[in-house]
């Protein structure tokens, strides 16, 4: 498959397709059982060219699972779904179980990750707003063993049909984007930013809006520590741009004609290019 959108607007990835499937990807990436990693990677591998897979025993982190629409793996954290309620929050040294298991995980984990474990990565306030923050969450279990990350255009339509498509944008190609998802909707409300994991925003989120009449777009990586974790792979000033099939495909039939063919992005253009 490929994209017009990602050649109008000079994308320097390639776009990703979150493929769902029961057969396992012959040499695609994928984490070893039990091993630690951010699914980010997964979906950056595949933006350079290299496809890569998970399932429910590769998904790297509980977020991870989460994300990619496992089921809710919190419960499977460390001491428990209410220890990951004070991981994100305040910590675990506020309470005597979450000390507990600070103690357990402590030979397994890096030295920032067990100070995270301990003091909390405090993006949400209180482990109440993490209970609350999961509950919104439309977490899913999905009908399918792996998920793939394939190059979209590696794709082949009449064998695989892609759930998502995700772009890894700059700030103008993220704003050309926006303004190609409204381009010709009722309204303009058709683009999303939740917070969630990076992984969530390119997995269960639009996954739910595959599921919606009306579909929207979902823009991510506004999680710091995917941003941390994937300027090695894809450098900075990126966001993500995830969009389910239909309105990929709607995007896609609204190229020509647009004010992508016209002064105002080609000068945008020009200036990204240095010309």
């Amino acid at each position: 498959m490929e994209s017009k959108i990602a050649g109008a607007i000079s994308l320097k990835y390639q776009p990703v397709a979150l493929i769902w499937s029961d057969e396992k990807l012959a040499e695609a990436v994928q984490f070893q059982e039990g091993k630690w990693g951010c699914i980010m990677w997964l979906a950056a591998s595949a933006a350079k060219g290299k496809a890569a897979v998970c399932n429910r025993k590769t998904f790297g982190c509980f977020g991870g699972g989460v994300g990619m629409g496992f089921g809710d793996q919190y419960v499977n954290f460390p001491g428990g779904k209410e220890c990951f309620c004070h991981f994100l929050s305040a910590g675990n040294d506020q309470w005597e179980q979450g000390l507990q298991a600070a103690e357990k995980v402590k030979p397994f984990l890096r030295k920032e990750a067990y100070d995270n474990f301990v003091s909390g990565e405090r993006y949400i306030k209180t482990p109440e707003r993490v209970h609350q923050f999961i509950e919104n969450l439309p977490i899913t279990d999905i009908p399918a063993e792996y998920v793939i990350f394939k190059p979209l255009a590696d794709v082949n339509p009449d064998q695989e049909t892609p759930r998502v498509i995700v772009f890894f944008a700059d700030p103008d190609q993220l704003s050309a984007m926006v303004v190609l998802a409204n381009y010709d909707r009722q309204d303009n409300h058709n683009v999303i930013i939740p917070y969630a994991a990076g992984c969530q925003t390119i997995g269960i989120y639009p996954y739910q809006e595959a599921q919606a009449e009306k579909q929207k777009a979902v823009v991510g990586l506004t999680d710091l520590s995917a941003r941390v974790y994937i300027r090695k792979q894809l450098g900075d000033n990126l966001m993500t741009f995830t969009v389910p099939l239909a309105m990929f495909e709607e995007m896609e039939r609204n190229v020509a004609g647009s004010f992508l063919e016209r002064h105002t992005w080609q000068t945008l253009l020009k200036a990204k290019n240095g010309e």
